[in-house]
């Protein structure tokens, strides 16, 4: 069998399969012998029907396959061994393609239209500028977080009268005209905490009232247009809220007011584990760094985003074989139409370029992503989803439990993949420009996504 390229140039080519019997008989007769083995027909004993009438029944069919199996196997197999970098996939010649007859032909010659990927050339100095943005990681920043810790790990104690931030536990029992409904709506150890109740009125009537106290609210009018927050209180369903409209009396059973954590060692210690920080200075640049460490991806996809432009005109224009690329895209998804591909064709090619120009780069400079490579990416996936929940000291079995979890999943590993290989792309480009580093507060980084 011989395969050749031919009629090519920069952007597209024709693969040419010459078949000749030689390269398929074998195949076909132990196909059909096959065949006859298994055949069971009236009038012949299993496995003796005449070969002659099994060609006759299977003859073309084993053919069609055998032919279709080599144009298969040596069509990719070619491109793979010349290194042909083609888009999309083979598709057949519409021009110079041989009529095939399988009746009487023995031999064939097949062919077949690809695309191939330009060559991108990229040069890159110190003389080319590269805005990094950081998030600035401020006092302020920093405050909340050691805030949202203290009030995480803090603790609740009994008091005798309710502020607006306490917890309030007791009985709830529907009124009508002043007393008990009889066979009205009794809630036993409900929980109310004034600061979410929505009317200042309803909310006042709370707040400065002591424990084994009754006072009566209306639930309703509490939290007005919150159905759930309602149905969830009064054990009710959803569609009862609205028809729910009458006072409620609430005898006070116990008040929790919340205590925040003191900045201390054991604090320190529920937060990173013992003795990994020993004062509170350690303790705040430690939750810097995992603050830092968290930002840092999305500074790179920022990076990686607007280096676009820069790599895209370093590039130069790209030319492509037009006419294949948009018969691919209509064989590719039969909801396609041709006025669908040619709206579309613009942006496709954009997103091309680019993909194209990453690939380029990736492979050029060697940026391979290894397995060592996915596990450590994978448990920072995992450390930073626990810190986003304050968890800040997850033990490394855990991180591993979880990494590994994550590259079971097929559709997790390709995008654990194309993370990384972004990440290392980030490093890469950063050492080959000069980088103007730019401080930001996280509200001023999170605008930057929005233009």
């Amino acid at each position: 069998m011989n395969v050749s390229l031919i009629d090519n140039d920069a952007v597209r080519g024709v693969v040419k399969l010459e078949i000749v019997k030689a390269d398929y008989a074998d195949n076909v007769e132990k196909s059909l012998r096959s065949y006859r083995q298994k055949a069971n027909l009236p009038g012949f004993r299993r496995g003796m029907v005449p070969m002659s009438m099994i060609k006759k029944m299977y003859g073309k069919h084993v053919l069609i396959e055998e032919v279709n199996k080599l144009i298969s196997d040596n069509l990719f197999k070619y491109i793979h061994e010349n290194d042909l970098h083609i888009l999309g996939e083979p598709l057949p010649s519409e021009k110079d393609q041989s009529e095939i007859n399988f009746d009487i032909q023995e031999d064939f010659v097949f062919k077949f239209d690809v695309a191939f990927a330009p060559a991108i050339n990229i040069n890159l100095s110190k003389e080319d500028k590269l805005v990094y943005y950081q998030v600035n990681v401020d006092e302020d920043m920093l405050n909340k977080h050691i805030d949202a810790y203290t009030a995480n790990y803090g603790t609740y104690e009994d008091v005798e009268e309710v502020g607006e931030r306490d917890l309030v536990r007791g009985r709830i029992a529907e009124l009508e005209n002043g007393a008990p409904k009889e066979g009205g709506i009794v809630v036993e150890k409900a929980i109310v905490m004034p600061m979410y109740i929505k009317n200042e009125g309803e909310k006042a009537k709370f707040i400065g009232a002591k424990k084994n106290s009754v006072i009566v609210f209306n639930p309703n009018k509490a939290f007005e247009g919150a159905e759930a927050e309602i149905a969830s209180l009064l054990k009710i369903e959803k569609d009862k809220v609205a028809e729910t409209t009458a006072d409620f009396s609430f005898e006070i059973e116990t008040i929790s007011q919340h205590k925040n954590a003191e900045l201390n060692q054991e604090l320190f210690d529920k937060v990173f584990g013992a003795n990994v920080v020993t004062n509170e200075e350690e303790f705040k640049n430690r939750i810097r760094e995992a603050l830092a460490e968290q930002f840092a991806p999305q500074s790179d996809y920022k990076f990686l985003t607007d280096a676009r432009e820069v790599l895209v005109q370093k590039a130069g224009e790209l030319h492509f074989a037009d006419d294949i690329l948009k018969r691919w895209l209509l064989a590719a998804n039969d909801r396609n139409t041709r006025e669908r591909v040619d709206e579309d064709y613009p942006t496709i090619i954009k997103d091309l370029t680019y993909h194209l120009i990453k690939e380029t780069l990736v492979r050029q400079n060697n940026l391979k992503v290894e397995e060592p490579d996915l596990e450590d990416f994978a448990k920072r996936i995992a450390k930073a989803q626990f810190g986003q929940y304050g968890m800040l000291s997850v033990p490394e079995d855990v991180l591993d439990n979880y990494a590994k979890d994550m590259l079971k999943n097929r559709q997790s590993v390709q995008g654990i993949v194309d993370r990384a290989v972004e990440e290392k792309l980030a490093a890469w480009l950063k050492d080959q420009v000069e980088l103007e580093v730019k401080l930001v507060s996280a509200d001023e980084f999170s605008k930057l996504f929005e233009a």
